[in-house]
């Protein structure tokens, strides 16, 4: 009696447990019988603290267009989030933001919004559900060592853990979403790929964070921030402070070579004063906190791989997120890059499943589509400050982001400006989209209003920033013109 064969199940490894990792599992899922998460640290149960992710006790914030990305790999993640309590911030209406060009206006209708959280919180949700799949396994305590294969075709990884020892992992495809610590660069070369260009442009940034409760009857006051300003001569200094869940708030304070942030917890609000505003100092002078010691990160400079540039690249090999490229946090971008990363995947995976010839290389192009973004904005002004290293920009670049400066100067006060100025910062849009002709006309013409000398508060919100004083008013709300 003949049988039929049943065919060879379909087998995928991803390198990484964290957030890349994890959606990464979830595109996959859709296409294989089989689902790999190989992770060195033991992941938390909830919402706790990852080993491997320092930076995740600084503030982050998701952006729409990373967000909606993330819903679109996970229906109703969002509504886990806001559920354990995180903030779905309209913007601009919730968003009080002092730029390089000086402060936006806060209108009424949501242009764009953002999620803001713990990253823990964040994570975790994420991978509770990609973990519920049934396609998805995790292997804990394991370190990949290398890739099996050829430059020709990757098929699977040679792994390490203390219980099991060296074993190989067989996998049609393999992601590398491993983060900042990626070896991907020498796993290519042990199998005859390479050389990778790179590039890195390092201001020196310093990142000082501490969480404090809010004030009683504060909850939904707006995210704040002031941004360090390039170009001037001068180190950069700048503040934020990030609402996060159990009505809490995560302050982060950082400043480039000359000005780094302190790590004395009695002297981080007086840092947070001598930025280019003190609000953030204001605030927290009248919140308690949380921790007894400030947490600190040098892990801020911007590095990029070219590897969608490589002249060859292997079958079945797929690198995202920080592994590709990692950017001064206070751009906020790096989750949300990640994200739409994914999408390129699954968007490919879609069209022609995880077998198909020349998947990887148009994968790994694809994902260069919004690191590009990204990259200019991050490395575009960190190159700027005193001290810093990196390729300096060309006379296009420069060119390019004296344009920037100038529509982000009319943003200020004229809502058409600041609607695309907030899609493409948001990844909302591709930034070709900031070249429209009568978004070029509206720069040329320039602000609409003079610049505001004060944060755009409402009298409740300047009540709690000042109390009695008599710091100088500024319009909260509306009146501004096209």
């Amino acid at each position: 009696m003949s049988t039929v064969p049943r065919p060879r199940p379909r087998r995928a490894v991803v390198i990484g447990g964290g957030l890349t990792g994890t959606l990464a599992a979830a595109a996959l899922a859709e296409q294989v019988d089989e689902v790999t998460v190989v992770e060195r640290d033991a992941l938390p149960q909830g919402p706790s603290p990852r080993r491997s992710l320092a930076q995740a006790r600084h503030a982050h914030i998701l952006w729409s267009g990373g967000a909606r990305a993330i819903e679109s790999l996970l229906p109703g993640v969002l509504d886990d989030w806001t559920a354990a309590g995180a903030h779905r911030i309209p913007l601009p209406s919730a968003l009080v933001s002092m730029t390089p060009q000086g402060w936006f206006r806060r209108g009424g209708t949501e242009m764009q919004f953002l999620i803001s959280c713990s990253r823990d919180l964040l994570d975790f949700w994420v991978r509770r559900r990609v973990l519920a799949l049934p396609e998805v396994w995790l292997l804990e305590q394991t370190v990949v060592t290398g890739l099996l294969g050829s430059a020709g075709r990757v098929r699977g990884v040679r792994t390490h853990s203390p219980g099991r020892g060296v074993q190989e992992l067989p996998a049609d495809l393999v992601v590398d979403a491993s983060g900042r610590g990626t070896r991907a660069v020498q796993w290519l070369s042990g199998v005859g790929i390479g050389p990778v260009r790179e590039a890195e442009v390092d201001a020196g940034v310093l990142y000082a964070s501490r969480l404090y409760q809010a004030p009683p009857g504060v909850a939904d006051f707006p995210l704040v921030n002031v941004q360090p300003r390039a170009n001037t001569g001068e180190p950069g200094r700048g503040s934020i402070i990030v609402p996060v869940e159990g009505g809490r708030w995560l302050v982060t304070l950082c400043g480039t070579r000359g000005a780094h942030p302190p790590q004395a917890a009695a002297e981080f609000e007086g840092f947070a004063r001598e930025v280019r505003d003190p609000v953030v100092g204001e605030l927290i002078a009248r919140a308690r906190p949380l921790d007894d010691e400030v947490t600190l990160s040098r892990s801020t400079y911007n590095r990029r791989r070219f590897l969608e540039k490589c002249r060859t690249w292997p079958e079945g090999f797929v690198v995202l997120g920080d592994a590709v490229a990692t950017y001064n946090p206070v751009y906020g971008h790096g989750m949300s890059v990640a994200a739409q990363g994914v999408l390129a995947l699954r968007a490919e995976l879609r069209r022609n499943g995880p077998q198909a010839t020349g998947l990887a290389r148009r994968v790994q192009r694809a994902v260069a589509t919004p690191i590009d973004m990204a990259w200019q904005m991050a490395a575009g002004q960190d190159v700027l400050y005193p001290e810093a290293t990196g390729p300096r920009p060309t006379f296009l670049e420069r060119a390019g982001q004296r344009y920037i400066d100038r529509l982000t100067s009319t943003a200020t006060s004229r809502p058409y400006a600041a609607r695309s100025l907030l899609e493409v910062m948001t990844l909302s849009a591709p930034a070709t989209g900031l070249f429209r002709p009568g978004l070029v006309l509206a720069a040329l013409r320039g602000p609409s209003q003079r610049p505001l000398t004060a944060p755009p508060l409402t009298d409740e919100e300047r009540a709690m920033v000042y109390g009695n004083g008599d710091r100088p008013e500024a319009p909260h709300a509306g009146g501004t013109r096209a």
